[in-house]
């Protein structure tokens, strides 16, 4: 295992710390304590505590693509990619104990106050939808009778809703059921 690098140990620790007890609640000395380093490493990597805010979303949006296509890379066939895009959420739920989508928490807590965070999770979500639209639109090559447009917004809604009604249920009981409702319209 290679040795971590410290601006790679500082994203790792901030974006847990972020993601568990909240941006706002999280201190810049904290961070310093828990990733073992001096002040000065800090500020020689960030410039403030909202820059490593960036490098955080940078962090989980990579993760969150890198994820899904190891995921998923052994599947060709659109239809069963996109199921599996219902299973990679359910398994991101279970993996963090239905603490919920990094995105929409760090839009919660601090999007009105920042606009760059707020654009930034907008993009994030629209490139997760285009990526589904890109599935649809493969699934229904040769099928006349689906309206991808609408598929495609029904998919993405149902999938966001059941991460927000996992996390609050605690549980995947959601997934499985968006799986039945997306599994019939793709029939």
């Amino acid at each position: 295992m290679k040795k971590e690098k410290v601006q790679e140990r500082i994203i790792r620790v901030a974006s847990d710390l972020f993601y568990r007890q909240g941006f706002n609640s999280t201190g810049i000395n904290q961070i310093i304590a828990e990733a073992d380093i001096a002040i000065g490493s800090l500020y020689n990597h960030f410039s403030s505590k909202n820059d490593l805010l960036q490098a955080y979303l940078i962090k989980q949006e990579v993760e969150w693509f890198k994820g899904f296509e190891e995921h998923s890379s052994k599947m060709s066939d659109p239809g069963e990619k996109l199921l599996s895009l219902i299973d990679y959420r359910k398994k991101l739920q279970k993996s963090s104990k239905f603490a919920g989508c990094h995105f929409i928490k760090i839009v919660a807590e601090v999007g009105d106050s920042s606009p760059v965070v707020s654009d930034f999770a907008k993009k994030h979500k629209e490139k997760q939808k285009e990526m589904i639209r890109i599935m649809v639109n493969e699934h229904a090559e040769n099928k006349k009778d689906i309206d991808t447009d609408i598929l495609t917004e029904q998919i993405f809604l149902l999938i966001e809703g059941a991460v927000v009604t996992s996390t609050i249920n605690k549980n995947s009981d959601s997934f499985d059921q968006i799986l039945k409702m997306i599994k019939a319209q793709l029939s």
